[in-house]
């Protein structure tokens, strides 16, 4: 058994929740540059290169790349061998989100409840989501989700009969009727089976995953990359001026599901989609 400190979760929680919102993943990054170099539209270059220079001000200059620093949320991996000494691990990640939206004088944007709308005043609590896995380590993946992307994702509970036809409609609805709204150049994360919650479940990990990551099932990814090319053949482009560019991935997570169903959800990132990993 291996002993994890509270206090270093914490510690750890903190720091991430600061260099996420200010340092924009590589992985993104790297993708926004490779569409502006093959971006025909001089307006849409130029707004791909302004989230670039954006970008790398936020960066240089340890300041949030967007005034919405989200609401946090966290997949943890605990290895079943390891154990958390001096507290518990919710309140961990919890305080570690506090000490940072706190400390890295970002904004909190989070509520205590939907209807009384009192704000916590330190952006808890985070979204948090389990799973026990083997080893001795814990492995948190963090996400500042944005609510002018989050307000656009949908989830759709459909009979078997609607099959990919059905699915892929959807998902084509549902980015059309986001529009500029989320901020393009979007990231798309998809659900595909489980039930009503693991579904949108699956979404939100797809919004989350890596840009540079190869989907290992051949035929998710090709529906992957057929997605891609709709989405961007819609031409509303970066920021909606227009051009080739309107997502930059389409990631696909699939589940199980039950005979009489068919969950399909849509999580959209916006070009800033901000996520990483510690491990401990």
């Amino acid at each position: 058994m291996r002993t994890i400190n509270y206090q270093d979760v914490v510690e750890q929680v903190k720091g991430a929740c600061i260099r996420m919102t200010c340092d924009l993943p590589h992985d993104v990054q790297a993708m926004i540059e490779k569409k502006a170099s093959e971006e025909d539209g001089k307006l849409a270059k130029e707004m791909l290169n302004i989230i670039i220079e954006n970008a790398n001000i936020a960066r240089n200059e340890q300041r949030p790349m967007c005034q919405d620093t989200g609401m946090v949320v966290c997949f943890a991996s605990i290895g079943q061998d390891v154990h958390i000494e001096g507290g518990l691990l919710t309140d961990a990640i919890n305080e570690g989100v506090a000490q940072g939206y706190t400390e890295g004088y970002l904004r909190k944007s989070v509520v205590n409840n939907p209807l009384d709308r009192v704000n916590t005043l330190n952006n808890t609590p985070a979204i948090i989501h389990y799973d026990i896995v083997e080893g001795d380590k814990l492995t948190l993946v963090l996400a500042a989700k944005g609510f002018g992307s989050e307000n656009m994702s949908q989830l759709k509970m459909f009979p078997p009969a609607a099959g990919i036809e059905g699915a892929k409609e959807f998902i084509l609805k549902v980015v059309k009727e986001a529009g500029p709204n989320p901020c393009p150049p979007l990231v798309i994360g998809v659900g595909l089976g489980g039930d009503f919650e693991m579904v949108a479940k699956l979404a939100k990990q797809a919004a989350i995953r890596n840009l540079d990551y190869v989907n290992p099932n051949e035929k998710l990814l090709a529906l992957e990359k057929e997605l891609e090319e709709e989405i961007n053949k819609m031409g509303i482009g970066p920021q909606g001026f227009g051009g080739k560019t309107f997502v930059l991935k389409v990631n696909i997570e699939m589940f199980a599901t039950h005979i009489a169903g068919l969950p399909v959800a849509v999580n959209i990132n916006c070009h800033a989609a901000r996520h990483i990993k510690v491990v401990l």
